[in-house]
This record gives C-alpha cells, structure tokens and sequence, in this order.
C-alpha cells in the first residue's frame, strides 16, 4: 500500500495507489496537522472516483508542512569525503514547505549558480504529534516514507558556516512520488542510489544512518513539538558532486535519479531557471 498526493482540476486529494491508478479517500484533501495517521488510515476510499495516476497532477507527499527539517553528516562515506569530524550530535537545518516540488517536476538551475549539488536521501512524513518523544516510541509517530533529493546550492552554501542559503532555495527539493506505510519499508537493509546521467554516483543502504530515524525523531522533538505532515530529511551517502574529483554539478540537461528500495524512485530532468522566474 502507498499513498499519494495529487490535484484534480482545482481540487486536490490523497489516495490509495493500486497499479496505475489512484483511488481518493474521502474527506482528505491533504497530509497536514489537521489529518494525521489515525484519520488517514480510517477514511473510506472512493472506488468510484479511481483516475490514472498519469491523469493527474502530482503533488508532494506532504506539501504544505509546518516544519522541513533536514540532516547533514548522517553517513560516515560523506563525513569522510568532507574532512569532517563525525558528529555527536545530529547536524541540523531547516528547509521550507516552498522548497519542496513533486517528484516528476524538472529541477531549474537558478542563474546565479554554478554549483547546483544532487543529495540522495530518504525523507520521513510525520504522522502523530509529540513533544519529548523518547526513542523507544518514535517510530509509533511515523506516517510513512518516500524519496527525497536534497538539491544544494553549493556556491550559496559555503558563502557562511550556516547552510540555509544553499538549502532552502523555493521550488529546488524533489520529494515523492508516493508515500510508503513504515510497516512496508525495511530500514535495516533498504538500499539507497544516486545516479546521474545513468553513471551510479552514490550508493549505500539505510543501516548505515548515524543517527537513526527513531534517534532523529527522539532529537528534534525536544525543541520543537512535531505534528502530523512535518517532513524529515535524513541525510545522504557519500559520493556528492562537489566531493568528487571533477566535481560534478547539475546542468540542464542533466538526468539525475534517486531510488530507494521498497520506497520508490525519483527521475528528475535538469533545466534551466528563466531569469526573473520563479520555477514554482
């Protein structure tokens, strides 16, 4: 089972994949703090309003969150490739819900960059709220999994030891297509891959998480109060382009995907960002 997020016409709705089509639930128009686990999972499906996913418009899994908070230096491969000492302490920043596309929208390369980095990662939807979650309960507030490609701005990025900059750039974080109940998702073996014009660029699996999804969620509740559609990215392995030598950057006409195993596969297109636009 996975869910999806969609709009139709001017109307938007979560469903129940199954096959090539998705089937609505009703009374759910979104993945937010007011429709959490418990009212997703209870809400009737519409057999008769059934659509071909290509019918549709896709949307994030969740797309309008309270909170994007991301993970740097999860992996020991990207500690290593960075120079970095490995972390005690998760290392933390914040994106925003602009930030955030869906998974078949193109990446735009802004024309005030040339260092446009492809981070691979797997991505956690909140799904029940709470405040000082001790670890050993933080995986009953997981709504589920999907994909997520922590596009960077690398020359933005390092212009200050704080990372917003490079980070939380509007409409640049492919995230989806589906989300994946965690009951369906191996997290001790589930494999991870980047590839970048069909070259694998980064490969690991998710055992290999410094800090694991129960810990991140355990830390971050302590200073903020996590509701149902906040979003969690959980960092990516080693082997970023701007570590490798040549460096390697997204240009338009790049094809860069991100899959992980038993959560599901983004394919994205690099383009260009009209100056003066806004690719949102």
């Amino acid at each position: 089972m996975s869910w999806l997020s969609y709009r139709r016409g001017d109307r938007t709705f979560v469903g129940l994949v199954d096959g090539e089509d998705v089937v609505p639930l009703e009374g759910v128009r979104r993945i937010d703090a007011g429709t959490g686990a418990e009212a997703l999972r209870a809400a009737r499906p519409l057999a008769s309003e059934r659509v071909p996913i290509a019918e549709v418009e896709l949307l994030p899994p969740s797309w309008a969150p309270e909170r994007v908070l991301c993970v740097g230096l999860n992996y020991d491969e990207h500690i290593a490739e960075t120079g970095r000492e490995r972390p005690t302490y998760p290392v933390l920043f914040p994106k925003f819900a602009s930030s955030l596309i869906a998974a078949d929208r193109p990446i735009a390369v802004p024309p005030e960059s040339q260092q446009v980095d492809y981070e691979g990662e797997l991505a956690v939807v909140v799904g029940t709220a709470g405040r000082r979650i001790p670890v050993e309960r933080a995986a009953d507030h997981v709504l589920g999994y999907t994909v997520a490609n922590d596009v960077t701005v690398r020359d933005f990025q390092y212009r200050t030891h704080q990372w917003v900059q490079g980070k939380a750039w509007d409409a640049s974080t492919p995230i989806g297509p589906v989300l994946v109940p965690p009951e369906e998702v191996d997290l001790a073996s589930a494999g991870i891959r980047t590839t970048v014009d069909g070259e694998l660029v980064q490969e690991s699996d998710l055992s290999h998480l410094i800090f694991s999804v129960p810990e991140l969620i355990a830390t971050i509740s302590v200073f903020t109060e996590l509701r149902p559609g906040d979003v969690i990215l959980t960092g990516t392995p080693g082997g970023v382009g701007f570590r490798r030598e040549p460096k390697l950057f997204l240009v338009p006409g790049t094809a860069v995907s991100v899959e992980v195993d038993g959560v599901g596969r983004i394919d994205s297109r690099v383009v260009a960002e009209p100056t003066g636009a806004s690719p949102r």
